[in-house]
């Protein structure tokens, strides 16, 4: 999620109804990637087990490639892992949420920001007529 100033630009790519990328998942499998664990990422972002391997296996079902690939049993090669796809998924969505947040920024961001209050009104409150200034020539 990309937040400049006053806009939040939340992407999420679909596979049928069910999001097969967005904000969460993405840190989430920057999550595995930095941990090596599914169980361990869940825990550094808040995530109660169950929901962070549900994560996993949407994702792993949306894709044509496994996003993320697990390993069971002992030694040191157990965990998690992103697999080539894992990783060239969260790239490119990383690079959607850059250039989206630059397309923003070129393309009227200043002129809605500039009609923005900085916070809304109380409810109830009617907005205020502009002041009407005299002509002078």
């Amino acid at each position: 999620m990309v937040r400049t100033d006053a806009l939040k630009l939340k992407v999420q790519l679909f596979c049928g109804d069910e999001p097969a990328i967005g904000p969460g998942k993405a840190q989430l499998l920057e999550a595995i990637g930095r941990e090596g664990s599914i169980s361990a990422a869940g825990r550094a972002l808040g995530m109660s087990y169950r929901r962070t391997w549900m994560l996993v296996d949407t994702m792993n079902r949306s894709w044509k490639e496994k996003l993320v690939e697990t390993t069971s049993g002992g030694g040191p090669s157990k965990g998690a892992r992103l697999t080539a796809c894992g990783r060239t998924v969260l790239e490119a969505y990383r690079s959607l949420e850059r250039q989206l947040a630059k397309a923003a920024a070129e393309g009227g961001l200043d002129a809605l920001t500039a009609l923005l209050l900085n916070t809304p009104r109380e409810t109830g409150e009617a907005p205020r007529a502009p002041r009407a200034t005299a002509a002078t020539d």
